[in-house]
């Protein structure tokens, strides 16, 4: 008999491209509706991306001498006058920051950058991240205000910008978080006086919007506060973002604690842990991990919520930028600068959103 041998076989991966080209015909070429709305919508895609480039880019006013928007004028209607953001962005990004200091502000920046990139970071996840928040925090007050190591004294009325929207955001999301988790614990909590505590307060807190808190840490807040003493508006808004950001992240973290299963409380029971032990070891990792995306969906709605403290007079970043274009000169050019505002939100969005989807990949593996 002869032998019988395997003849190998070389199995062909299909290639990117004909992967691509069958996703297309099967989503977008399936059937003649499918193709006529496809057809209809690249269209005016087109026909948008067209006049954008035309108008943002080739018939756009890039530069100006100083002071003067003839150029930008002569052109409206037909192209950008990207001209006023080298015109106005100290005022738009620090705003009435002394102009000889505004290095310091954008120092402070760099340094609230920095710190969310070795956040992110699994391996600085030891306990020595919270001694460079520490530090990075101090370092950051000392930039703003000032008053020692020879640096100018600045008050918080002259604070304004992007300093102002990051010290919101991060204060607000670095406090309100543990704030969460201990009202979330407290809901789940046997003992009644203490879950009814903490029932009360996010229902009370998310039954109005954070726009009324704002009036309230503004104008009640003082009243309760003995004689002579008295709080700086940008303080008080920051208690008030912090319990609006405590109340929403509670119920985000409630929903991953009843995700977590019955088996591993009991198993943590078994072992002898202790209340808080058992929490911080075993419940709220697990917890946490599954409510990554409603937590990032939420810390993304708080860094854009900070732009309503302008009706209680603070200059965020958004407020800075209406307010660079009350100028006469370039009243007209509002749209360039609110896209220059658009911009700079995206790209902290963006990344707060990219790597919530890597952390969630890696937490969960796939």
């Amino acid at each position: 008999m002869t032998a019988i041998t395997d003849v190998p076989r070389t199995v062909r991966r299909p290639q990117s491209g004909n992967r691509v080209l069958r996703w297309v015909r099967a989503n977008l070429f399936s059937s003649i509706p499918n193709v006529i709305i496809t057809l209809v919508l690249f269209a005016v895609l087109a026909k948008g991306v067209i006049s954008f480039v035309q108008w943002g880019i080739a018939n756009a006013v890039w530069l100006t001498p100083p002071n003067d928007s003839s150029a930008c004028r002569a052109a409206r209607g037909v192209g950008a006058c990207w001209a006023v953001i080298p015109e106005k962005y100290r005022f738009i990004l620090f705003g009435t920051y002394p102009f000889d200091e505004q290095w310091r502000p954008a120092l402070a920046v760099l340094l609230f950058i920095a710190l969310f990139y070795v956040s992110t970071r699994r391996a600085w996840w030891r306990r020595e991240l919270v001694y460079v928040w520490i530090a990075a925090l101090a370092l950051i007050s000392v930039l703003m205000w000032g008053g020692v190591f020879g640096l100018s004294f600045v008050s918080q009325d002259r604070w304004g910008g992007l300093p102002v929207t990051l010290i919101l955001a991060t204060f607000g999301l670095a406090f309100g978080f543990p704030l969460g988790i201990l009202v979330a614990l407290g809901r789940r909590s046997k003992l009644p006086a203490i879950r009814s505590l903490c029932v009360l307060y996010v229902e009370l807190i998310r039954g109005v919007p954070l726009v009324s808190l704002l009036f309230m840490a503004s104008v009640m807040f003082p009243l309760f506060m003995p004689g002579g003493f008295n709080i700086d508006k940008l303080l008080r808004a920051q208690i008030a973002i912090i319990l609006f950001a405590g109340a929403y992240l509670a119920e985000v973290i409630r929903g991953g604690l009843q995700a977590v299963p019955r088996g591993q409380y009991e198993a943590a029971d078994a072992l002898g842990l202790s209340y808080w032990r058992k929490q911080r070891l075993i419940i709220l990792p697990q917890a946490i991990r599954h409510v990554i995306p409603p937590l990032v969906n939420t810390f993304i709605a708080f860094f854009k919520d900070t732009s309503l403290v302008l009706i209680i007079g603070i200059f965020d970043l958004l407020t800075t930028a209406k307010t660079a274009i009350i100028d006469p000169a370039w009243q007209q050019f509002s749209v360039e600068v609110y896209i220059f505002i658009a911009a700079i939100y995206f790209a902290f969005c963006f990344a707060m959103s990219r790597y919530s989807r890597s952390l969630e990949a890696q937490t969960t593996g796939r």
